[in-house]
């Protein structure tokens, strides 16, 4: 008799099939993009500057008024934009693949507002100035300690609800801390200057920004690229995947630190820039398949090049002075999530038997 082996219970968000070529290309694409909008950052700013002088600026054969402009004023804000979207999407990219719910994202889970509250505590109590490596510590510390303790209250396989009530106790918790923080502040200068700098900023930025976030985005970036086959056989159910010889507990690990240290360096520099590592996920996944293996690089590169057009997008935009780009992200965001939310209860309600209780 021929015994029928039932297939393993795959949730159909994740399932896909792979496409090499048709990777290569938006890869190819978002690459180009990426580049495009580089060099129209570099471009950017009161001074208005061609791609030709851009160009010339870099390779420090322009006029030397140029070159300065370039080299020294925006090509710092440019690479942190690149740096920061490509991180932000990477870790909202690992969590959805590591809690199997799209709705995982660091924003959700609370771990930008705890990160904002270990470098405003370490400012506030001089322990650490805003061009230390004590602020990004400080800063990925206390994300860490926010995802540990999330998935410890909720659990790796998490329902919709109990996902954003715990994350909303932890960002209120963490936006409570801030707060007493600032409350507590030595000066009224000092209150008013970290509340414009949690807002989320590129503005005034530097290479010693740029040296100080580098070294932590590295660790995300290899610790969460290298966990991709794993999550992969994840999407099988963690039975499936323990018999393949994945430790799930280094696996959680693995992606709590490289999303703590990811996380905690963006806002290190840049104060508290939301919905990146929500968002640019759910844009990718359409157009490459829902296997999280694949998803990764393609977001990173979606994550700087929207960061890169937002961050020009501000400086375009008439102002007294520049807006936040935590502002235009988080405008960009809510809407985008409530619509997440409303998509899920649909899905939901459509799969719930008829007659059956809600």
């Amino acid at each position: 008799m021929l015994t029928t082996i039932p297939a393993p219970n795959v949730n159909p968000f994740w399932t896909s099939t792979v496409n090499r070529p048709r990777d290569a290309r938006l890869i190819t694409a978002l690459t180009l993009a990426c580049l495009v909008l580089a060099v129209l950052s570099l471009a950017l700013g009161p001074v208005s500057l061609s791609p030709r002088a851009v160009l010339a600026g870099l390779l420090g054969s322009g006029d030397p008024i140029d070159v300065l402009i370039v080299r020294e004023l925006r090509l710092p804000r440019t690479l942190l934009a690149i740096m920061i979207g490509a991180t932000l999407a990477l870790t909202g990219a690992a969590l959805q693949g590591l809690m199997r719910n799209p709705l995982a994202a660091p924003d959700v889970l609370g771990a930008p507002g705890a990160a904002a509250f270990g470098a405003v505590l370490a400012i506030s109590t001089g322990l650490a100035d805003a061009l230390s490596f004590t602020l990004p510590l400080a800063a990925v510390g206390m994300a860490l300690v926010s995802v540990a303790t999330l998935l410890v209250i909720a659990g790796p396989q998490a329902g919709l609800a109990t996902l954003l009530l715990a994350g909303l106790a932890l960002s209120s918790l963490a936006g409570a801390l801030i707060s007493l923080t600032l409350n507590l502040a030595p000066s009224l200068y000092a209150a008013l200057e970290i509340t414009f700098w949690l807002l989320g900023s590129l503005e005034d930025r530097s290479f010693r920004h740029v040296a100080i976030a580098a070294p932590f985005m590295a660790l995300a970036a290899v610790l969460l690229l290298g966990s991709r086959s794993s999550l992969s056989a994840l999407t099988l159910g963690e039975d499936v995947a323990q018999s393949s010889g994945i430790d799930l507990a280094r696996l959680h690990w693995t992606t709590m630190i490289g999303v703590a240290a990811g996380t905690g360096a963006c806002v290190a520099v840049a104060g508290v820039i939301g919905f990146v590592g929500l968002v640019v996920p759910h844009l990718i996944r359409p157009l490459v398949g829902h296997d999280p293996a694949r998803v990764h690089i393609p977001a990173m590169l979606a994550g700087a090049n929207l960061l890169l057009a937002a961050d020009c997008v501000v400086r375009l935009v008439p102002a007294n002075s520049e807006i936040h780009i935590g502002v235009l992200t988080a405008l960009i965001g809510v809407p985008f999530f409530l619509w997440l939310v409303l998509d899920r209860r649909q899905r939901a309600t459509l799969a719930q038997p008829a007659g059956a209780p809600e």
